[in-house]
Parts: structure tokens; sequence; C-alpha cells
């Protein structure tokens, strides 16, 4: 990314120019917050305290950013589509540490303003100033108040206040309320906003938890960190541990152990990238004498997926193909469909995504999810079972694609209940509620289980 015009090398950022560069690049080149702050974080060189205050300042201002905006084109007078994009970074971030942090208003106001001059001069200085002066003289509970008398729907209040486009808020109810729990709506939309606890995984039969640090609730092979960087940890396993949500390692793992594993065994990762649950199976299937392929249409996208699995000592060739025509290039004992999606499961991780995705976009992904669910199950063995998995709760993407397969199929497929075989293999009792479709999926939550919004089903071939 280009650095703001009058700024200083990226070598010598503050933890607040870290902040800015990464947003302006989410903002202008669709980058992921998530992949990029690390490394701006490392060439800045920032002490661990300015590492976490740069982190939080992006993530905490994307994560609420349309509810910042509201309280900028409030206090600015104007919609903020009429204010110059790095001016507009700049005073979101200003507001996030007025609003959320609580900075004191002079130090917050002083170096925003200053970061809007080194980066735009100094008339739009002046103008930042008086924006975000006018933030200051108000309080939070005073702005929460004014932006919900001023939305038109109690959809618009809970976007306001929980920072998510009414669009996701009223799939989510939908998907909470297929469930019988749509009570929950407020609980998940305020978990979306909560950094989550960072979990990691020892590969099954390879790596075992530290004993000092504590396990995950669910998964039988996830912990947490002791304190401090995970990336230790990692480091001295080499490579056979790693940072994976807990949703993600149940996911790899309810495909593994749904049934016992037959000797000799073909398993096949569909779309495997970044290659987290390729690693769970590759090491399930190596500790049962099984094979696993995967496949990863993107080539950047390969490459990490040959990373995650190069410490394995199990042959895990990796392939690049549209995955709707690479499952017929065998028959398969299993195979993963981690289906693109959405990715509103994992809003808490990657904030940004609440504001890129549209409802425009659902349609065109639940016509390739259910493509490639077809053509995973076309290349099972008969006993055969294909695990659908989404990091995504919304309806469209997940029961209705399931449901789908079911018709279209017949009695070539029976549904196995994939909420029974996470509970089996759960280390504790787990709350997977049934949907009121009558099926056997099993829908994972941020603000219920502490992971992302993960969704199971698993299909066998009959």
């Amino acid at each position: 990314m280009t650095a703001p015009t009058g700024s200083v090398p990226a070598s010598g950022r503050s933890a607040r120019w870290v902040a800015y560069d990464v947003l302006r690049a989410v903002h202008e080149s669709d980058a992921y917050a998530n992949l990029l702050l690390p490394s701006t974080i490392a060439r800045a060189g920032l002490t661990s305290a300015d590492a976490g205050l740069a982190t939080e300042l992006t993530y905490g201002t994307l994560r609420r950013e349309g509810t910042y905006d509201a309280i900028i084109a409030d206090a600015a007078g104007r919609p903020v589509t009429a204010i110059d994009p790095p001016v507009l970074d700049a005073l979101r971030l200003g507001v996030h540490q007025l609003v959320a942090m609580r900075t004191p208003s002079h130090a917050a106001v002083n170096e925003t303003v200053r970061q809007v001059r080194q980066a735009a001069g100094t008339s739009a200085a002046g103008f930042a100033n008086a924006v975000l002066r006018r933030v200051s003289e108000r309080t939070p509970e005073e702005w929460d108040e004014r932006l919900a008398a001023a939305a038109r729907s109690d959809d618009e209040r809970l976007a306001v206040r929980y920072a998510h486009p009414v669009w996701v808020i009223r799939a989510f109810r939908r998907a909470l309320a297929a469930e019988g729990r749509a009570d929950e709506l407020d609980a998940l939309l305020d978990a979306d906003n909560t950094a989550p606890v960072v979990t990691l995984a020892a590969l099954p039969g390879l790596a075992e938890r530290p004993a000092d640090a504590a396990a995950t609730p669910y998964s039988p092979i996830g912990f947490r960190s002791a304190g401090g960087d995970p990336a230790g940890v990692v480091t001295a396993s080499g490579g056979l541990v790693r940072v994976q949500d807990e949703g993600s390692q149940l996911a790899a793992l309810a495909l593994a152990r749904a049934v016992p594993v037959r000797a000799g065994g073909r398993w096949l990762d569909l779309c495997a990238a970044p290659g987290g649950k390729t690693a769970v199976l590759a090491a399930e299937a190596l500790a049962h004498g099984a094979s696993l392929e995967a496949n990863e249409v993107s080539p950047a996208r390969a490459g990490l997926v040959r990373d995650s699995v190069a410490a394995i000592p199990l042959p895990v060739p990796v392939s690049e193909e549209d995955g709707r025509t690479r499952a017929a290039h065998g028959r398969y004992d299993r195979i993963l469909v981690d289906a693109p999606c959405t990715g509103l499961g994992a809003l808490r991780r990657r904030p940004e995504a609440r504001w890129r995705k549209q409802p425009a976009d659902v349609p065109e992904l639940a016509a390739l999810q259910a493509e490639l669910l077809a053509a995973a199950f076309d290349a099972l063995t008969p006993g055969g079972i294909v695990a659908y998995v989404t990091c995504s709760p919304h309806l469209a993407e997940t029961a209705a694609v399931v449901s789908e397969a079911l018709r279209t199929l017949g009695d070539r497929v029976e549904e196995l209940d994939a909420r029974a075989v996470v509970a089996a293999l759960s280390s504790a009792p787990i709350d997977l509620a049934a949907p009121t479709d009558g099926s056997g999926r099993a829908q994972l939550w941020p603000h219920r289980h502490g992971t992302d919004a993960m969704s199971i089903s698993l299909l066998r071939r009959r």
C-alpha cells in the first residue's frame, strides 16, 4: 500500500499510523485486516503495548464503522460519501477513540487532526477538528440515544447500536428463529463486536496440549494460549500446533469421526484454503491409515494449503482446479466441502466483511455452493460421507442448500445427525439447538459457543 502523502516511512510509524494505513488499504484495495495488520505491525517495529493499541484501533474501528459513519455524518452535517476517503478513515479512528476507548477528548482530537494534516493538508485538518469537537460534546450514551431516535425502524436502531447492516440483522434473526432462538439476536450482535479469544489446535496424534494451557470447552484437540503471543507456541511445535477457531476444528473432526474410518480410504478436501481444516483431516487420515487429497482453485491460496500440511508426515497432493470438476477425478470415502460463502459467521475476526457483503452476493454464492455439494456427492463411494460446511449461518447458504440437495438426490442420500456427531466428540455438553425443519444440521454461534458461526451438515451416499 502507498503511504499517505507526507507520512513517515512504515518502519517508523506509530500505532495510530499503522491503524490508519490498514484502514486505507481495506477501503482502497479491499485488503483483509487480519492478513495485513500483523505484517504492518512487524514492519513498524511496534512494541507489544503499541501493537495492542494498533490492533484495538484497527479492529474496533472496522467493527463499528457503520455507527461511526452515522455519528460523523451527523456532526459534519453532510453524508460520509461527501468526505474525502483519507479524511474519513482518520475521522473514524478519532471517533472510535472518543466513543469506545474513552480516550481524553483533547488527545483523541489533537492526534487525529495532526494525522489529517499530514495525510490531507491544512484545510482538511480544520474540518476534522470541527467535526471531532462536535462529536466530543456528547457522551457515548447520548450519541446512542440520538442515533436511535433518528432510526426509522427497530432494525435500523439495532443497526446503529450494534454496527451491523440491516440485511445482516434480518438474516441472523431468521437463522436464530429457525432454531426457535430469535430472542438471542441481541446477544449474537454483541458477540460479533467482541474480539475472539485466541484458540489453538494440537494436531491429533502429532502434538499435545501444553500442560499450562487450558483446554477448549468443546474441541478435544483445542486449547487456549497461556498468555502472550501464540506464535511462540506454534513455532516451537514445528507446525503441529496452529491457531484455529474451535468451530473450524469441530467441523473437520465431525467429518473425520462421524463413523469409523476404513483403512486405505480416500479423502478429499475440495475447497481447502487456507488449510486449517485440511491439516486436521491430514492428521486424522494419518492416524487411521487413510489418504488425503486437497484442492484449491486459487493458486496463491493453494500455496497456503501446502504450507499448512507441510509438517505432517503424510503426502497431501494439492490440485488447483474448479471444485465442481475436480471431484470427478476419483471416488472418495469422505469429502469436505468447506464452501465459499459470505463469511457472516466470522465477523468477529473479519470485521470489514459486514460492510463489504451485499444481499445480492447471496444467490450467486448459494448456486455455487449447491453445485459444489452435488459434485462432491457424485464423487462419493457407496457409504461415503460429505461434510457441507459454511462459515455463515445465513439460511440460504446452509439449510436451503442442503434441503435442495436432499430433494434432488432422493433415496440415494441420507442425512446424518451432525448435532449428535458434534456432541459425541465434544469434550463438554454443547447446546446445539434442533432446527425447526427437522434436519440434522449443527449450527455453532459466537454468543452461545464462543466459536465462529459454523454450519455443519453430513450427508451419506446410500
